[in-house]
């Protein structure tokens, strides 16, 4: 009876990796294989592209990028970490000349095959197939297409003693069981491998995937790793970065393994900062034929299904003594709350970023607005994670962090006592106050410091902006037939003002004291270590200066171009406005922040003509943020245009709400009727996206959480001179609105029934009604 019982032991991981930090990276694969010998596994996998970091971008167009894989692989294979475990690792594989993404499987000192990538990630954030070329499947043969020879480089053969082995989709046949392979995106897919590899009699299928963090994703790839086994039956294990590996990502790790459907072991999504996390599992495949053999139509199209090629081991993955182990039991996925992912991931970003970065700290100019008190908590909040990781983790985390620690400090012999002196040692805020400040953000910026434990500090910008305009009154002019006695040279601030000439004052002026803080942030950046440290260091550095636009004021272009928003880093240029509010009001009562109640509560302002409350950033912008992310959500993820843009909205609007007054129709001009209202919506919003799309070709990286963000960078490509007139789509929108209106006069009443364009208008057709991104 014993012999039924098939448990085999696996292993998956988090690897917190570094983009083409080949040693680094080699160290913690070697540590995740030793941890799965250790737990006596048979099988590890590991994350995509692990051996150089999944962010290399443009090096993976480099030789040497390849060549020095292969030696990270080979001191793998030269040493006993194979002997009796299956080790599944990613990497680039160059093969007749086209790179590859590839699996590389490992067995007792033995490279077995290379399995390369079939579909690449190309949209949103990824470029694959800048970087690799998709494994070519002939469509009109049956199966996932033949085998071919790949040769290995001399420093492999020299290892192995092998010349070359085989390259493409194949399934390893193990003595007692059959055992694939997918990777990431392949798992996305309609027609995903795992469909073929299940039906062919593969019972346990690996995935090393490279896939970020995004707010409420994570429930999408838990049902896609579901559902690969839950129709079909079987073992899936997911492997995953964790942590920033040099760009704008976060991959937020959750390492699984399930069985038919059911969870049986998961990694952490951010908790903790130990750079290797292995996540063990017993699997039964008893469970997986039974449930298999046991499902009639599954077995009628298995029976039918293509031969997925094999290479065959003499190695038993199964345990050696099946009474001394029992399956691992099934248990409900944990998903973070969307408050917890923004304290978590941001936090843990910064702090990756910060330690490989050999910089000093962080400096923030804290307004004491949503904002820029949003940030300076996450920053609080890493800190606390820090502190907590000396305490509470594992022994080999508890070594690294505490030299991570004294490395940025630049303190040998410093151990923080508690989050409050690490953020003393790391962190300086300024309050950089004007004559428009008012005196109730002054003190929720030194209350939030003082609370947090930052080096807090405030100085005026108003004698800097002085000393520009008197420069600006000094102006010579030398050419170009102007006189000089002609020129204006004492623009004035106007409260409200009325004519061309003084919206172009205003803005100059606000302009200045916005780009001023800028260069004074830098300026105090480097200078604060070397003003504060006192006898404790003499090594000097400087901080990194962390901005805080929220993904809202992006899309509007509601930032003044170099002024605080420029900056090192910004941990919530991805995160919405509404988020934001809601992060601050769950901050204050998680952490015991206080002042962030008052924080939150506060009507956005910029302070830059008046205090708080004199001027109103939703006034300001002529739209709430509410707005802003519905119409952000229609232009990005729903791939909307202003007139589809137009008639999404017109029904996701109807249910009653004020929508905010135009500040481009004002007066006779202004709209009336609901579908003028919002017709005059998404005009303003598409005008001053477009005439504003220069600034985000400046946008300060950020981390990405949404997946409507303008990034300019990689995520969202567009030209930065754009015609904002839009002629042909406005016009589209106008006549809308009139067949509409002459249908069923709407007579501005916002809660009626709107009369049929003809185009679908249905709420939610292409993206969810409330905005907020799914998957």
């Amino acid at each position: 009876p014993l012999r039924t019982m098939s448990y085999v032991k696996v292993a998956t991981c988090n690897l917190n990796q570094w983009a083409m930090d080949f040693e680094g990276n080699l160290e913690r694969i070697k540590a995740s294989i030793a941890e799965a010998k250790a737990a006596d596994c048979t099988f590890r996998t590991g994350p995509e592209l692990e051996i150089t970091g999944y962010g290399c971008e443009d090096s993976f167009l480099e030789p040497d990028t390849f060549a020095h894989a292969w030696e990270s692989l080979g001191q793998i294979l030269a040493s006993d970490l194979t002997d009796g475990i299956l080790c599944d690792i990613g990497m680039p594989v160059l093969h007749r000349n086209v790179s590859y993404n590839c699996r590389v499987i490992l067995l007792d000192r033995k490279v077995l095959g290379v399995r390369p990538k079939i579909c690449l990630a190309n949209d949103g954030n990824y470029r694959e197939m800048r970087f690799f070329t998709p494994w070519y499947i002939n469509p009109a043969l049956a199966g996932l297409g033949e085998m071919q020879e790949y040769y290995l480089p001399r420093v492999i053969r020299e290892i192995t003693g092998q010349v070359k082995v085989p390259i493409g989709i194949f399934a390893i046949a193990a003595a007692d069981t059959a055992l694939g392979f997918e990777s990431c995106e392949e798992l996305f897919t309609p027609l995903a491998p795992h469909i073929a590899l299940s039906l062919d009699g593969v019972e346990i299928i690996a995935n090393g995937s490279g896939s970020h963090h995004q707010l409420r994703k994570l429930q999408t790839r838990i049902d896609l790793v579901r559902g690969a086994t839950d129709k079909a039956g079987g073992v899936y294990l997911y492997a995953n970065q964790k942590g920033c590996d040099g760009g704008r990502l976060y991959f937020d790790g959750c390492a699984m393994v399930w069985v038919n459907g059911a969870l049986v072991a998961q990694g952490s999504q951010f908790d903790g900062l130990d750079e290797v996390e292995v996540v063990v599992a017993t699997v039964s495949l008893s469970d997986v034929r039974a449930k298999r053999a046991n499902f009639s139509s599954r077995s009628f199209q298995a029976a039918s299904s293509p031969s997925i090629a094999r290479i065959e081991i003499d190695f038993h993955l199964t345990h050696r003594s099946q009474l001394a182990i029992a399956p691992s039991l099934p248990f409900q996925p944990k998903l973070h709350t969307p408050m917890e992912e923004i304290a978590l991931g941001p936090s843990g970003w910064l702090w990756d970023y910060l330690r490989r970065s050999g910089q000093r700290g962080y400096f923030l100019p804290l307004s004491g607005g949503a904002d820029s008190s949003s940030t300076a908590t996450l920053v609080a909040i890493m800190c606390k994670r820090v502190v907590h990781e000396l305490s509470h983790g594992p022994e080999r985390s508890r070594e690294r962090v505490l030299q991570d620690v004294r490395n940025i400090t630049k303190r040998p012999e410093y151990t923080p006592t508690d989050a409050r002196d690490l953020c003393s040692k790391l962190f300086v805020t300024c309050y950089m106050a004007s004559e428009y400040s008012g005196p109730e953000t002054r003190d929720r910026a030194a209350l939030l410091a003082a609370e947090i434990g930052a080096v807090h500090t405030s100085i005026s910008i108003d004698k800097i902006r002085a000393a520009f305009c008197q420069t600006f009154e000094e102006v010579e002019v030398h050419s170009g037939g102007v006189c000089r006695a002609q020129i204006r040279t004492h623009p004035t601030m106007k409260t409200k003002p009325s004519d061309y000439g003084e919206v172009t004052q205003n803005l100059a002026l606000q302009n200045i004291q916005a780009r001023s803080r800028m260069v004074m942030a830098y300026f105090m950046a480097q200078l604060m270590p070397w003003a504060t440290d006192g006898d404790a260091t003499t090594a000097g550095g400087s901080l990194l200066v962390l901005g805080s636009a929220n993904v809202d004021e992006a899309q509007r272009g509601y930032y003044t171009k170099y002024d605080c928003s420029a900056a090192d880093l910004n941990p919530i240029g991805g995160i919405n406005k509404r988020d934001l509010k809601s992060f601050l009001e769950w901050a204050g009562e998680e952490h015991g922040i206080g002042v962030l109640r008052r924080v939150a509560a506060a009507q956005p302002s910029a302070e830059l003509t008046g205090a708080e409350g004199a001027q109103l950033d939703e006034e300001d912008m002529g739209m709430s943020y509410a707005e802003l992310n519905d119409l952000g959500h229609c232009r990005k993820v729903e791939r909307c245009g202003p007139f589809s843009t137009f008639l999404k909205l017109r029904v996701r609007w109807n249910d009653g709400r004020t929508l905010t007054p135009s500040i481009r129709a004002k007066g006779a001009a202004a709209p009336r009727t609901f579908d003028e209202q919002v017709a005059q919506k998404v005009k303003d919003f598409y005008f001053y996206h477009a005439i504003n799309r220069h600034k985000m070709t400046t946008l300060t990286p950020s981390y990405h959480a949404e997946n409507y963000s303008p990034d300019d960078n990689r995520f969202d490509l567009r030209p930065f001179l754009q015609n904002a007139r839009f002629e042909r789509q406005f016009k589209a929108i106008d006549e809308a609105v009139a067949k509409a209106a002459a249908i069923v006069p709407m007579g501005g009443d916002s809660g009626g029934n709107l009369a049929p364009i003809g185009a679908d208008t249905r709420p939610g057709s292409c993206g969810p009604q409330d905005g907020h991104p799914r998957g």
